[in-house]
């Protein structure tokens, strides 16, 4: 049997096209890894022209360019195998995931883009002062040798940058304007290489910021930031103590939740919607007492059978403080018109009393309230329908959905009736909120269309069941 000894990609690229030309099949080849040793043998009488007849897939120059880089000390073999099979006459075998060759080629595969993700993820730079300035250096040690799988991500995320990335296997500068590929270097050259520097504890603050305590997962945490790589990652050293200290931290974010409520404020036993109103203006309940222009309280009939609900004010509610009369309501109110509905029957108002937004400028842009925005302004919501006592409940969208129906109800519920979760018995529906229209690149008639049969629906019940 021959004996090759393959020592890269390329290679091995050589040495296929070589062993095809010449007819060897792979169980007459042994394909040895250069870092495991072998020798390599004469070729023949093969030319260049010869080898240079053989083509191989697309799809399988693809996948092989990535398996070569797994530390499997018979890929090569494998991908030999794969190639003589491809070429002499099985065309499709790519596609026949459970020939056992085309199943170990992409298990390796997998491992390799896995090992690419890991590398991109978890190298970490350093500051060091270069010839020409600062320059950033790190050290990372692959579970595969995948550098240069992973270098376009670099130059594209860290082009303005001179940086270098040491690994065992290979490295990598790139000087602002080329890149060079270099042999691997080892621990102790690389960390003589690094000094600690303000970006270590740049590093460790994200990692403490962003660490969230009440999804704590460890099992999880490990497999994606396995133990390994914590040795070339800064912010490793603070995940004791961050484990630690997450119970504590979680029960003050409930406790914290918990905190943020607009029950205080609201005032006890019976009471009107026009002191309810009046009392909604000095809320302190949540953070958004401080976010909006003012407090949008509900407006409309106080023995209306029906309730509307939406998500906040907008930006025109918030300046008027009365609510939809922007955009959206413009909607809504033609909705109601062709679903022949009475406006001046029906009460309007929104689980958020407060306009969540953003400034841009001149502008001022929404943003979805959050789901403790939406539970911290329930108990406006719950007194406002416990004073109204309506036959029907009208759900606007996937906001308003869950603070009446309950955190599981689905936008596939729209149309369908249930009973409002908590609070006094009634029927409610869910249907579109009329800004869902706007934003519809179809136009928003179908939706306009079906939110107007929605309503007719609820408010027929509502009539119904008023006897």
């Amino acid at each position: 049997m021959r004996t090759l000894t393959i020592a890269g990609w390329e290679a091995f690229r050589g040495a296929a096209r070589r062993l095809l030309a010449e007819g060897v099949a792979p169980a007459d080849v042994a394909l040895v890894d250069a870092a495991a040793g072998g020798d390599a043998l004469p070729w023949g009488g093969t030319t260049e022209a010869t080898a240079a007849e053989v083509r191989a897939p697309r799809a399988y120059v693809a996948l092989a360019a990535r398996v070569a880089c797994h530390r499997d000390a018979d890929r090569w073999n494998l991908l030999y195998r794969l190639l003589f099979r491809l070429i002499r006459g099985e065309g499709e075998l790519l596609a026949v995931a459970t020939d056992p060759d085309v199943a170990r080629a992409h298990r390796l595969d997998a491992a390799v883009r896995r090992a690419r993700h890991k590398l991109t993820a978890f190298v970490r730079f350093q500051r060091v002062a270069g010839a020409e300035g600062d320059e950033y250096v790190a050290w990372y040690v692959p579970e595969h040798p995948v550098l240069a799988l992973a270098t376009d991500f670099f130059v594209e995320r860290f082009g303005v940058m001179r940086w270098w990335i040491l690994t065992p296997d290979a490295s990598a500068h790139w000087d602002r304007h080329a890149l060079h590929l270099g042999p691997g270097v080892g621990a102790r050259e690389a960390r003589a290489r690094l000094a600690g520097d303000d970006l270590e504890d740049l590093w460790r603050a994200y990692y403490a910021n962003v660490f969230n305590p009440a999804r704590v997962k460890v099992a999880a945490m490990v497999r994606e930031m396995p133990r390994r790589h914590w040795a070339t990652l800064p912010e490793a050293d603070l995940i004791a103590s961050l484990l630690a200290e997450a119970p504590a931290r979680a029960a003050a974010m409930v406790d914290a939740a918990v905190a943020a409520s607009a029950g205080p404020w609201v005032p006890p036993g019976r009471r009107s919607l026009a002191v309810l109103r009046a009392a909604a203006r000095g809320c302190r309940g949540c953070e958004l007492c401080d976010v909006g222009t003012q407090t949008v309280f509900g407006e409309g009939a106080d023995d209306a059978p029906m309730v509307l609900v939406g998500e906040q004010p907008g930006d025109a509610e918030d300046r008027a403080g009365t609510p939809f009369v922007g955009p959206a309501g413009q909607v809504l109110r033609r909705a109601l018109a062709a679903a022949g509905v009475p406006t001046e029957r029906l009460y309007l108002t929104n689980a958020v009393k407060h306009f969540r937004h953003r400034v841009d400028g001149p502008r001022r842009l929404h943003e979805t309230p959050r789901a403790r925005d939406v539970a911290a302004c329930k108990p406006w919501l719950d007194a406002e329908l416990a004073t109204l006592a309506p036959r029907v409940v009208v759900a606007l969208g996937a906001t308003a959905g869950p603070a009446l129906l309950g955190p599981l109800v689905r936008a596939d519920a729209r149309g369908r009736w249930a009973e409002r979760a908590g609070g006094a018995t009634v029927a409610a529906m869910l249907t579109w909120h009329p800004s869902a229209a706007l934003r519809d690149p179809a136009g928003g008639a179908a939706i306009e269309a079906e939110l107007a049969e929605h309503l007719r629906a609820a408010w027929a019940r509502a009539a119904r069941e008023g006897g």
